[in-house]
């Protein structure tokens, strides 16, 4: 589609930021992505700078009928925004911390790292992901699991005070469980299905050290370490979150050397309390086999991104999960069969977080976050060129398959990924009457579904 130039004059005019077209100069750098996997060429792109920018691509949006993409950080980037209109927030990344009322407010793109610098300054903590480079409003939006904070304190999501967002209408809307009930519960949990978030307020916590990082053992030592593993969050305090990653890291230079093109095993490690205490919980994780690094210790909140190591620089990446009930010896000894030292597995990584504790409890102010019963998340995470999703799909959906016996059936909702585009997939995320609610009220914000360029929620008919 080619939009008419008095058109597209008449928006440039309006818009602080870019606004750019295929062909245009920096048109491919606001078009990127986090994630390489899936190119995208939106009819125009607007690069917003503040809300008035994001209310006019909105509205342009709409007049023209076309549909809305937003892009952030792109980590969550799976469904091409070939034809829409794009609007790229990066540059709304204020942040502003009220020490007194243990709050912070972030803009659109706020990215994590930057949230807990500015947070930690205050000696205070914000529900942070695995990733140092993931935008907070995005991680938020879809339920947000955090490593270090989640099995005390439940999701991400649960903790967001207010919102704002501009509605499919062009509309500046500040929500809250008191002032718009429905669409506040419907966006922490319905991601970006119902306008653009441009900033949240969230609550922090009064925490400034935590003992945690990296356990790296040897392939050929999984099933040892995975049993010390079952042993470790056998019983386990909430105060404690662990993960286990069977890992294939290739023979790069941004790869530590004793982790170069060879398979091995990673445990994280999150403790909310001192070396001292944590020490003895991991004791007989550290002796289940030989260490290749052992970067656990006691360290500031600003460390956090050490527990994961998660990848920082762009790349094309694949996906695939599933929400398990238990991780009991069979699923131990699935995992070992299927992606251990024995397996040929193009798969860069398949892990097994941890949930349980908070993540299991309904929360003060209900939210469209749903599935709280489930035990363990698997996800497994191939990186290869753009394009490549068929060639790695029947490898990644082969380990979920390898966890069926213990699968619940559902999906948390940001471990969505390129695979789960179809609403079917989509509806598996929620309870169905979580679902059915959801689409009621995209019905009564979006009735025309602009929001769409995402894992959709379509409007009740």
């Amino acid at each position: 589609m080619t939009i008419d130039s008095t058109d597209l004059d008449r928006l440039t005019a309006q818009v602080v930021g870019p606004v750019l077209s295929p062909g245009d100069d920096r048109y491919a750098e606001e078009t990127a992505t986090w994630n390489l996997a899936l190119p995208h060429r939106p009819v125009v792109a607007v690069g917003a700078t503040c809300v008035a920018d994001v209310q006019a691509a909105v509205r342009f949006a709409a007049a023209q009928d076309l549909p809305v993409a937003v892009v952030a950080t792109g980590h969550g980037a799976f469904v091409s925004a070939d034809g829409a209109v794009l609007i790229n927030v990066r540059r709304m990344d204020g942040v502003t911390i009220d020490a007194q009322a243990r709050t912070a407010t972030v803009g659109a793109a706020v990215e994590m790292q930057a949230l807990v610098d500015a947070a930690a300054e205050e000696g205070l903590a914000p529900m942070a992901g695995s990733s140092p480079n993931v935008g907070v409003v995005g991680f938020t939006l879809g339920g947000g699991i955090s490593p270090t904070f989640g099995r005390t304190h439940g999701y991400a999501a649960d903790h967001v005070l207010a919102a704002e967002i501009v509605t499919p209408d062009g509309e500046v809307r500040r929500v809250d469980a008191d002032t718009a009930p429905d669409l506040f519960w419907a966006i922490r949990g319905g991601k970006g299905n119902f306008g653009v978030v441009t900033s949240l307020t969230i609550a922090l916590f009064p925490v400034t050290r935590f003992y945690g990082g990296g356990l790296f053992f040897p392939g050929e030592h999984a099933a040892e370490v995975v049993a010390a593993y079952r042993a470790l969050i056998d019983g386990a305090p909430e105060e404690l979150t662990a993960s286990i990653a069977f890992l294939r890291l290739p023979p790069a230079p941004f790869v530590p050397e004793p982790l170069r093109g060879r398979f091995t095993v990673h445990v994280r490690i999150a403790y909310l309390g001192t070396a001292d205490e944590g020490a003895p919980l991991i004791a007989g994780l550290r002796a289940a086999a030989p260490l290749l690094i052992d970067a656990v210790a006691e360290m500031p909140f600003t460390g956090i991104a050490a527990i994961h190591a998660d990848p920082v620089d762009p790349l094309p990446t694949y996906e695939a999960s599933a929400e398990l009930a238990d991780f009991p010896q069979e699923a131990a000894d699935a995992l070992v069969a299927v992606a251990g030292p024995g397996a040929d597995l193009p798969v860069l990584m398949v892990e097994i977080r941890q949930l349980g504790g908070a993540l299991a409890r309904a929360p003060r102010t209900p939210s469209a976050v749903p599935h709280r019963s489930g035990g363990f998340q698997l996800f497994a995470a191939a990186v290869g060129a753009p394009g490549m999703g068929e060639e790695f799909r029947p490898a990644l959906e082969g380990v979920v398959k390898a966890f069926s016996p213990w699968a619940t059936g559902h999906t948390q909702i940001n471990f969505l990924t390129g695979y789960d585009s179809e609403l079917p997939a989509v509806a598996r995320a929620y309870t169905a009457d979580s679902y059915a609610r959801l689409r009621r009220i995209k019905a009564t914000v979006d009735p025309r579904n602009l929001f769409r360029i995402n894992h959709n929620i379509p409007p009740a008919a």
